[in-house]
C-alpha cells in the first residue's frame, strides 16, 4: 500500500510549504508529480521558478512538454509522464494512489472546509488500508502527530 502523509499547514501557504519538500525530493534521488486546480498549478510554477529554498526546483507543465524530462511534473490531471513515485496533492485531488510510493496531502489548517475534507480523506485512505501519517506545522518546521 502507498505512504500517505497528510500536512497540515498552518504557519505558511502551499508554495512555501512545498518547495522544501520538493528539494528533499529531489535531492532523494525522486521525481515528483504535484497535482492541484488550474489556477494553482499557475501560481506554483511562478513560484518554484522564485524559491530561495531550495534555490533551484527545476519543473515543467503541459504547455512546456518534455514532460518526461521533467523532474517535477504540475498538473490539474492524472498525468504522470516524468515516471514520478512521489504525488503532491495541493487542492483535494482526487487520485488513483496505487501508482505512488508516497502521497504528499497538503490542505490549509485554517480553513474549516479542507480540514474537514483532509479528515474524510484521511478516513477513506485508513479503510483502504493505506500506512497514513500526520504532520503538523511547528515552530520550526514539521512535527509528526500521529501515524
Amino acid at each position: 500500500m502507498t505512504e500517505i502523509g497528510f500536512y497540515h499547514l498552518t504557519r505558511m501557504s502551499v508554495a512555501e510549504a512545498l518547495a522544501p519538500l520538493l528539494g528533499r525530493t529531489l535531492a532523494a534521488g525522486q521525481r515528483a508529480v504535484v497535482r492541484g486546480d488550474a489556477a494553482r498549478i499557475a501560481a506554483l510554477d511562478a513560484s518554484l521558478w522564485l524559491s530561495a529554498n531550495p534555490d533551484w526546483l527545476p519543473h515543467g507543465t503541459a504547455s512546456m512538454g518534455f514532460g518526461a524530462d521533467q523532474p517535477i511534473w504540475l498538473t490539474e490531471g492524472g498525468d504522470v509522464p516524468n515516471g514520478a513515485r512521489f504525488l503532491f496533492l495541493v487542492d483535494d485531488a482526487a487520485a488513483d494512489f496505487s501508482r505512488f510510493d508516497r502521497v504528499f496531502d497538503m490542505f490549509d489548517g485554517n480553513d474549516a472546509d479542507a480540514v474537514a475534507a483532509a479528515r474524510e480523506r484521511w478516513r477513506v485512505a485508513k479503510e483502504a488500508g493505506h500506512t497514513l501519517t500526520y504532520w503538523q506545522q511547528g515552530e520550526h518546521g514539521w512535527v509528526k502527530a500521529a501515524g
